[in-house]
């Protein structure tokens, strides 16, 4: 069964693109100052980033709706402003973007460690300011797992539910992803409809994924080449 109401692909795909990009320079920051620092400490830190990979998404929608809602503090100064993130289309954005985030940064601290401290001192004893060194050599050389993060990234987001349900709420033409809308079809007793939105989320998945997986082998084969020269 073809859906007849488009919008919750457009608003999955609007919400995953835009969480994507926020996640990809939060969870490059974060990397990038974590690998820098080391000590007991930054165990916690870890523990902190990394929460939304553990906790069930209405754990972590639950807590959003704490610190967003109009008792919570953000949401005390957001209204300050006239303004309100609770079921909202940027509440989806910032739902997606918590979720996927541990992804973006375990996989880009795992590609900035990877690369060799000494291609980094070469760059700091000629001058390069620690910017330039990460801009101009870190993040080349950390570019690939970089990618995978970002790939994997943008599947989370298009799959996030509890979270989104919780903070945004399901509200068609705004909040209504494809996850939201597999469930309230499911619940109305509109399986076809149900089985039609889950096919095209496994389909986008699929792709993505795949993707990832035939650019990591032919860069494989790249550096296996490049290796043998």
């Amino acid at each position: 069964m073809v859906p007849n109401d488009w919008s919750p692909l457009w608003i999955s795909l609007a919400t995953s693109v835009t969480a994507t990009v926020l996640t990809l320079a939060a969870g490059l920051a974060a990397a990038a100052w974590r690998e820098r620092r080391a000590g007991p400490a930054m165990a916690l830190v870890d523990g902190i980033f990394l929460l939304p990979l553990v906790l069930p998404p209405s754990v972590v929608g639950f807590l959003l709706l704490l610190l967003f809602g109009r008792r919570g503090p953000l949401g005390r100064l957001l209204l300050h402003f006239g303004m309100t993130v609770v079921f909202s289309w940027p509440a989806t954005v910032i739902a997606a973007a918590v979720v996927a985030f541990p992804l973006m940064y375990l996989t880009a601290r795992a590609a900035l460690e990877q690369v060799d401290p000494a291609f980094l001192e070469a760059a700091r004893t000629l001058g390069a300011s620690e910017w330039r060194v990460f801009r101009e050599v870190a993040l080349p050389l950390a570019w690939p797992g970089v990618l995978a993060g970002t790939i994997l990234s943008f599947a989370r987001s298009l799959g996030e539910f509890g979270a989104t349900l919780m903070l945004a709420g399901n509200i068609p033409g705004k909040t209504a992803t494809i996850p939201i809308a597999i469930y309230f079809a499911v619940e109305s007793d509109d399986l076809p409809r149900a089985m039609a939105w889950c096919a095209m989320d496994v389909a986008i998945s699929l792709v993505l994924l795949g993707g990832l997986y035939h650019w990591t082998r032919a860069q494989s084969r790249t550096a296996a080449r490049g290796a043998g020269r």
